[in-house]
């Protein structure tokens, strides 16, 4: 069945439908990554996102239940060069098309992928409309005007109060779109766990004796969550506190830092980050719009993109306050970056 994309900027892409039948419009952007299809799928921090895989073949090792970043598919459309229908891996348990329908999400192969990575590298992210039919472009503009993502973060954020038990620090984490694999870093390390929807107020963060809040990944732009950076102000110095991806973008904002969008943003498994106090270069996983463009005073940078020198890690001279940009807990290096939350546990041992 012929499906088109149209862009923000006019261009329109011709391909074939597969995946859920039904028409979407999100913010167009792409991803890096060889592999790690599932992940980007259900990775929370891509709700309102269409995502385009720059690897041309997509499916190859099919779907498995154990992969997931969460309770299911979050992206909004899928974009990509060639889908194989006949995965070969002896985890797969269901291929790629069959897992689209059942979380009813539309996707369109057969487009010249690299020509589409190459506008938005030269021209940035945009919106973007994935549809069965030939719209207008009256009709376009309807469906952009209407489009935004400014609520992203209540639609992937924990409804209510969670707790995981175990026998080492009781961490709260406030759920900005958290991931399983970040959840299951904390898990490996013997931490209690209680997560907090996004909307959690400081009060009930310091109600109880958490030893360390963790801030996490979310979709959006920080700025759009101005209530919660009100919260965060409440809790700085009174417990210590680590951010990642949205989070860090977060507690930066907190702490009087500011923050810019990318152009196209870093989403992948390649992105080189170096660590300023070893010097070791370690390769990240990366999915953010967003950056920060400002240290607070009273903080310095850790890390530093190598690409473009964006900042990619903060520190707080006094008090126990780390954030980092990237995904300590994903595993391209494979393990380049897991020594963060051993850092942030360290942290609260010394404090």
């Amino acid at each position: 069945m012929q499906a088109y994309l149209y862009l923000e900027n006019g261009e329109v892409f011709e391909g074939k439908a597969f995946g859920g039948l039904d028409e979407v419009v999100g913010e167009v952007v792409f991803n890096t990554g060889m592999t790690g299809y599932q992940e980007v799928l259900t990775d929370p921090s891509y709700w309102g996102q269409i995502v385009c895989m720059t690897y041309p073949l997509i499916g190859n090792y099919g779907i498995n239940l154990d992969d997931g970043e969460s309770n299911g598919i979050k992206v909004k459309g899928f974009i990509v060069r060639d889908r194989c229908e006949m995965p070969n891996n002896f985890r797969c348990e269901m291929e790629l098309e069959s897992y689209l329908i059942q979380n009813k999400i539309p996707a369109i192969e057969g487009i010249d992928t690299r020509a589409l990575t190459k506008i938005l590298r030269e021209t940035g992210t945009m919106k973007g409309v994935i549809s069965l039919k030939q719209l207008t472009h009256t009709q376009q503009q309807h469906r952009f005007n209407a489009f935004h993502n400014k609520e992203a973060v209540s639609f992937v954020s924990s409804r209510e109060k969670t707790i995981i038990e175990n026998e080492g620090m009781h961490i709260a984490v406030m759920d900005f779109g958290i991931k399983n694999s970040i959840i299951n870093a904390l898990k490996r390390r013997k931490c209690k766990i209680t997560i907090f929807p996004y909307n959690t107020t400081a009060e009930e963060l310091l109600s109880e004796d958490y030893h360390g809040i963790f801030l996490s990944n979310g979709p959006g732009d920080p700025m759009d969550l101005p209530q919660v950076i009100e919260e965060i102000k409440k809790i700085i110095h009174k417990k210590p506190l680590l951010g990642i991806c949205l989070g860090h973008q977060l507690l930066a904002l907190a702490l009087g830092g500011e923050t810019k969008k990318l152009k196209f943003g870093h989403r992948g498994v390649n992105h080189p980050v170096k660590d300023l106090e070893s010097e070791r270069v370690m390769m990240t996983s990366q999915n953010h719009g967003y950056y920060v463009s400002r240290i607070p005073q009273g903080c310095r940078m850790t890390h530093i993109h190598v690409n473009d020198e964006t900042v990619e890690g903060i520190q707080h001279n006094r008090y126990p306050i780390y954030s980092v940009q990237f995904h300590p807990e994903a595993s391209p290096g494979p393990k380049d970056a897991d020594y963060i939350f051993d850092e942030f546990l360290e942290f609260i041992k010394n404090r």
